[in-house]
């Protein structure tokens, strides 16, 4: 297993954007929560296979793949159907980031998670670094690419971490209020600043 550094911030903050640059110009692996938490539910597996049988055939679309739109619908609507769902899924997650990590061959992996320290995943990375703007660039940047109001935005929010608890967390901090040249730099300065971790901790 390679030397693992915690990525995450809160939404429209660019992780997705940051993790990319790592992997595309410095080969380090991802492990993405996000990817993860689909196929533990693709068409077909145990995760799927255990929804169908608790709500019915009506949350999967005609293809026979998870009508997320539906799930998303129920699990708002009741407590428990969240509770349940989240039961499920957490464990099933968490088992198969574990066993991605501990499989990945670059010199140290990135553990992209949206959620990383409001589920307190931050205890499976060595280091916690975030990816950090301001909320008003948040709110904005969400607005444009989801084409969602205001209100919508600020409940998600509201949903995660504020910025100075996940601050509070971070062991690195990227700021992405600035353009994408001054991303790379930072970028660079870390994983130069990761490398050397990583040759400390062999």
């Amino acid at each position: 297993m390679s030397y693992v550094i915690g990525l995450t911030g809160g939404i429209a903050s660019g992780k997705t954007t940051v993790a990319n640059l790592f992997r595309d110009e410095f080969n380090i692996e991802l492990v993405d929560a996000d990817v993860v938490a689909r196929e533990v539910v693709a068409k077909g597996s145990t995760g799927l296979n255990a929804i169908t049988a608790q709500f019915g055939p009506s949350i999967l679309l005609p293809s026979g793949e998870l009508n997320r739109t539906a799930l998303r619908e129920r699990i708002f609507a009741s407590e428990q159907d969240k509770q349940w769902i989240n039961q499920l899924l957490h464990p099933m997650i968490r088992q198969r980031m574990q066993v991605l990590l501990d499989n990945s061959t670059s010199p140290y992996t990135l553990f992209v998670v949206p959620l990383l320290v409001e589920n307190g995943l931050n205890s499976m990375a060595d280091r916690v670094l975030v990816v950090d703007v301001d909320e008003e660039t948040q709110i904005y940047r969400t607005m444009t690419r989801d084409g969602v109001p205001e209100s919508q935005v600020r409940s998600i929010l509201n949903s995660q971490a504020d910025r100075e608890t996940r601050l509070a967390y971070a062991d690195d901090v990227i700021d992405n209020n600035t353009n994408n040249a001054q991303l790379l730099s930072q970028v660079t300065q870390l994983h130069q600043k990761y490398l050397a971790l990583c040759s400390q901790n062999r």
